[in-house]
């Protein structure tokens, strides 16, 4: 087991995010995602260390765009279909973010690797 010097954000969508998503694509019924659904693939997003909720919420301020459009991009692509304003308000009503003062890592035989991460990079991985 191996402690990170770095704390984590959980990202999870909002029934608001989840009715975007559906309104891409609209289907019928059934076949409309849930929010059940999209909870599944919410984002761990690892962060420098906080020790303030004031640091954490500055932290998080200085870098919703950035973390918003990431996920949006899960979704869409095409950043045409987005909603026009990336701001603050939008970020709060599509995510939902919970701290972790601690990252462990549990694999004791996996060394960690860094890569940078692209948009090909993302788009390889869900076609997984």
């Amino acid at each position: 087991m191996k402690l990170l010097n770095r704390s984590a954000l959980s990202v999870r969508p909002t029934q608001p995010f989840v009715d975007w998503i559906n309104a891409l694509e609209p289907t019928m019924g059934d076949d409309d995602l849930t929010l059940d659904d999209v909870e599944r693939e919410s984002t761990i997003y690892l962060i420098p260390e906080m020790d303030t909720p004031e640091a954490l919420e500055t932290f998080v301020r200085d870098r919703h765009v950035e973390i918003l459009e990431t996920e949006l991009r899960a979704w869409e692509e095409d950043e045409r279909q987005w909603p026009e304003s990336l701001d603050w308000s939008l970020f709060q009503q599509f995510l939902r973010v919970e701290h972790s003062y601690l990252a462990i890592d549990l694999d004791d035989e996996t060394a960690l690797e860094i890569s940078d991460v692209d948009d090909a990079l993302l788009l390889d991985s869900e076609q997984d």
